[in-house]
């Protein structure tokens, strides 16, 4: 199925490019409006027999709100799909496809406790990974890690920056290449 097949299957408002990967890792990537979101995994389902769900998440697109990422497979016609829809950056929220793919409960709920994105439908979204005393989204970009703050970074620091007073050992060169100062015409 090509790109002008999926647009007119998915309406006039999604817009339909190939991602990356090449070959038959391949798959069409259909960007829909979030109030076409839920149909738009009907027509997944009901019109191109993907009938399996493969996951749900989000992207982070600061500072531009959210990207919600469904991917979709046909075990009959093995074919994927990518469906994605931008969310605004205030009070994300897109309906809840649970009843479209049972199996997007799980990812839903885990979604919405990463990122604080709503699913409209989904009265289900308990806390599924964090301890209940957790406070904020981590995969949020603007999440500020507690420990990086409270305590230093023990690791190497930028160039120069080091206390570490201990001579450089020589870096590792592939057999047969002789230290540049030894090159002819003088490197060094």
């Amino acid at each position: 199925m090509n790109s002008d097949e999926l647009g007119g299957l998915f309406g006039d408002d999604a817009s339909v490019s190939e991602s990356a990967g090449g070959g038959r890792f391949s798959r069409p990537t259909v960007d829909v409006p979030p109030e076409r979101w839920r149909a738009a995994l009907l027509t997944a389902r009901d019109q191109l027999a993907c009938d399996f769900f493969d996951w749900l998440s989000a992207v982070d697109e600061l500072p531009g709100g959210f990207t919600v990422v469904a991917h979709v497979w046909s075990t009959t016609a093995h074919h994927g799909l990518l469906l994605r829809t931008s969310l605004p950056r205030e009070a994300p929220a897109v309906d809840s496809v649970v009843d479209v793919y049972a199996g997007a409960a799980w990812h839903e709920r885990e979604t919405h406790e990463m990122f604080d994105i709503g699913f409209v439908g989904n009265d289900a979204l308990a806390p599924l990974l964090l301890p209940p005393e957790f406070e904020g989204h981590p995969l949020r970009k603007e999440f500020v890690l507690a420990s990086r703050v409270a305590k230093p970074w023990p690791g190497a620091k930028e160039p120069g920056e080091s206390e570490h007073t201990a001579s450089k050992r020589a870096p590792m060169r592939p057999p047969g290449v002789p230290d540049p100062s030894e090159w002819p015409g003088g490197r060094a």
